[in-house]
Order: structure tokens, then sequence, then C-alpha cells
């Protein structure tokens, strides 16, 4: 970033290869149009580039990164005729465990109340530090741990009472 902000367009464009993916996730797990996702990771890339002399290394730049992405999340919020609860997308889920289990998880993700929800989709989808978290979030490191403590156990509660998404399958006799 040091570089960026010296003016080094190829050190802006290894950032923006390297974080363009992550902060497209991180857009389209919370927003049901993967092309708005896709222009909030230009505004937020647009920010850094705008901002570049200003910026202090005060915390790992990729809180840095996510700070700006999630106050760009929160200003399109905000601006969001729908009142919309659960906005997780079902399209970008992880299928390591297959279509059926990814649902189960999902819906169990989507029933956490919005604060435990982003916190759990920041340190598990979006990979973030405990540290990372508590810098984006302005709050006490160890407010991070005990609430994401809560959040896991909380989704762990709901997805013991769900049970997983069993397939249908109907066999018809002939």
């Amino acid at each position: 970033m040091a570089e960026v902000g010296a003016g080094s367009r190829g050190a802006f464009e290894d950032l923006f290869e390297r974080y363009r993916d992550p902060v497209w996730r991180f857009f389209a797990r919370r927003l049901p149009n993967p092309g708005r996702a896709e222009e909030l990771v230009q505004d937020v890339f647009l920010a850094i580039l705008q901002n570049r002399v200003r910026y202090e290394p005060r915390a790992p730049f990729r809180a840095y990164l996510f700070g700006i992405a999630w106050n760009a999340l929160l200003a399109e919020k905000r601006k969001s005729a729908r009142a919309q609860e659960n906005p997780i997308a079902t399209d970008v889920a992880d299928s390591r465990g297959g279509p059926d289990a990814s649902l189960w998880v999902r819906r169990a993700l989507a029933s956490l109340p919005n604060e435990q929800r982003e916190l759990v989709m920041l340190r598990e989808y979006e990979g973030l530090t405990y540290e990372e978290i508590a810098a984006l979030l302005r709050v006490p490191l160890n407010t991070v741990r005990s609430r994401l403590f809560r959040a896991r156990m909380e989704l762990r509660e709901v997805l013991s009472r769900e049970g997983p998404v069993e397939p249908k399958v109907s066999y018809e006799s002939r």
C-alpha cells in the first residue's frame, strides 16, 4: 500500500488482483444482486485509490480494505428501499459439503440475528482474524471473541435443532 501511495500503478493492480475476489464474495454473500456487488467492489478500490496518500498502516491492510467494504455495504443497505432482514445470496455458497449441506448451513446462518451472522461471516467466509474484526467493528478484541463464541453456539443450536436437509427422492413403482 505504501507503493500505491507513492503512485505505483503496478502495485495498485497487484492489490486489485489479490483482493478483488474476496471483496466481491464479501458483497455477494450479503446482497441479492451480483451486479451490484461488482459495482461496490469497484467503489471500494476507487476509494482506496483516491485516499492512497492518507493511508496510515495502523492495522493490517485487510482490516483497512474490509473496513471500506463494510462502510460501503452499510451505505448500500441504507440506500436500499427494501427492508430485507436476511440478505444471504444463494448462488455464492461454498459447495464443499454439497448443495444440500450448504443450504442447511445458509438457512441456519440466515436465522441468526444480524450482528451474530455478520461476525460469523467475517470470520468464516472472509477469513478475517479476530484482530482484524475488532479493528473493523471498532470494538475490543475480547468483545469479538465473546460475541463470536455466542454466535457459534447459537449457530450450533440452530443446526442441531433443524438437522441436515435430506434430498427428496421418490421411488415410483410401475
